[in-house]
């Protein structure tokens, strides 16, 4: 039985065809992404907040902290990646103009948090027995468990936050994402500095006020995004409530077949950088310092190619959707070009202001700190070399990403942080003796073979058959 079809009409942003010309593409693209990308900086500002109290309690309770959210991050990145699946496939049905679909894709989305929280849930509670197993320190082990045996359950709120997203981001709802993230930021830093320490009255929760205060930021920001789907006109009319409790098991495998490459592929990059860390620790304390500073400020600049990579999964989806080959040309390179250009930018920076923006972090007038800063500065100039490539390769994923092609993205992907970036990394690191910089440049040689792979597909997309039809 075929789906009802039904116009979805659509806002100025969004309504390119194929028959506009580059200008407009990039206004939309643009208009789309800038909310994103202060939404994804203000995503990472969460974490920040956690570390920095954390921070005010001593290197004790950091260091546990640490622990935990090291231990917590692979499974919550890779739920995320597997719910980011509801993006591609709802800005495909926007183009296809199936209204329908949009209510069942977020729907089984939000089916796909429930499973997903449920099965890893359990595991995250085991971390007392697997950190023992690892050799972790007993003391630090029992401080991190009491922040994961709270933190655990932000798994549904935040992976159900992605299905919602996934549907505003399509609908050009990105402003009310920002709005929402921002919100949550306040929040968390509020309810952590109430609950960590006891201030005004609230009781002196340290880990575990930091743990509460995480989940119940999540509970919120899902709550008002979930408010603002059901209440605003916009969107009231997918009723993505409706017969929940309803199975569409072809929907619900899509969006496993679809989402488990991209979670693979995500966890492959950020196993990288963990092994990349697990190396400078081999090398001395002022290596890991220099190493986490340089990785700090890297990270910072890859949230706007990131926030313009979500865009991209969205217009190229919503091509696709529609069946305008022209559309996602447009679509997938402007979003390229934006996400090159603006990591060129930064690239200089790093390149000519390196030491300056290193001593914000450590205070320069301290001798003590003098080795760190240097080598940090040092890191930070192969830091700036791989913007271009770390630009290049998130944007022509998250393209591809538009139109359903993550498998072999995701091999390529392996291929490229595990069997190039770490190999050289090592070689270079420790063979030829290059110390911290021949790790650093080992993660650029990853980045840049995904980056050439990935744009190289994007570019013959029509040769190898992704435009097939839906």
């Amino acid at each position: 039985m075929s789906e009802q079809v039904t116009v979805v009409p659509g806002t100025a942003a969004q309504s390119v065809s194929a028959k506009s010309g580059w200008t407009e593409e990039l206004r939309a693209t643009f208009a789309l992404a800038w909310p994103l990308v202060i939404a994804q900086l203000a995503q990472n500002a969460l974490h920040t907040t956690d570390v920095i109290m954390l921070g005010w309690l001593g290197p004790a309770y950091l260091a546990a902290g640490t622990l935990a959210t090291t231990f917590l991050m692979p499974f919550l990145v890779g739920g995320i990646g597997i719910v980011g699946a509801v993006a591609p496939l709802v800005a495909q049905a926007r183009g296809a103009r199936d209204i329908k679909a949009v209510r069942r894709v977020v729907r089984q989305g939000l089916w796909a948090a429930i499973l997903l929280a449920a099965l890893i849930i359990p595991i995250l509670l085991q971390i007392r027995p697997i950190f023992a197993a690892l050799g972790q320190d007993p003391e630090a082990t029992v401080r991190a468990e009491q922040f994961i045996q709270i933190a655990a359950w932000q798994l549904f709120p935040a992976l159900a936050i992605i299905a919602l997203r996934s549907l505003l981001s399509a609908f050009d709802g990105t402003r009310m994402i920002l709005i929402i993230t921002v919100s949550g930021v306040i929040f968390n830093a509020l309810v952590n500095y109430l609950l960590i320490f006891g201030h005004f009255g609230f009781p002196r929760l340290e880990l575990r006020g930091s743990a509460i205060a995480t989940v119940l930021t999540n509970i919120l920001m899902f709550g008002l995004m979930l408010t603002y789907v059901l209440r605003q006109r916009r969107f009231r009319r997918f009723h993505v409530l409706l017969r929940f409790w309803k199975p569409d098991w072809q929907r619900f495998r899509e969006i496993f077949r679809i989402g488990t490459p991209i979670g693979l592929t995500v966890l492959a990059e950020v196993g990288l950088f963990t092994a990349a860390a697990f190396l400078m620790g081999r090398l001395g304390t002022d290596e890991v310092a220099a190493h986490a500073i340089a990785l700090q400020c890297a990270s910072m600049a890859f949230m706007v190619p990131l926030g313009l990579g979500i865009a991209a999964t969205v217009r190229v989806g919503m091509a696709y959707g529609r069946s305008d080959p022209e559309g996602i040309r447009k679509s997938g390179w402007t979003a390229f070009a934006l996400g090159t250009g603006f990591m060129a930018i930064t690239c200089i920076l790093f390149l000519t202001v390196g030491p300056t923006i290193v001593s914000w972090f450590l205070d320069p007038r301290v001798e003590a700190n003098a080795n760190a800063l240097a080598l940090a500065a040092t890191f930070l100039v192969v830091a700036g070399v791989f913007q271009l490539v770390d630009g290049a390769q998130v944007v022509a994923a998250h393209a591809l990403r538009g139109l359903s092609d993550t498998k072999v993205p995701m091999l390529l992907a392996i291929l490229g942080y595990w069997a190039v970036g770490l190999p050289i990394a090592y070689i270079l690191g420790f063979v030829v003796g290059w110390r911290g910089v021949g790790i650093w440049m080992g993660l650029a040689a990853g980045l840049a073979f995904v980056a050439v792979v990935l744009v190289t597909r994007f570019a013959l997309r029509e040769r190898l058959g992704l435009l097939r039809p839906r």
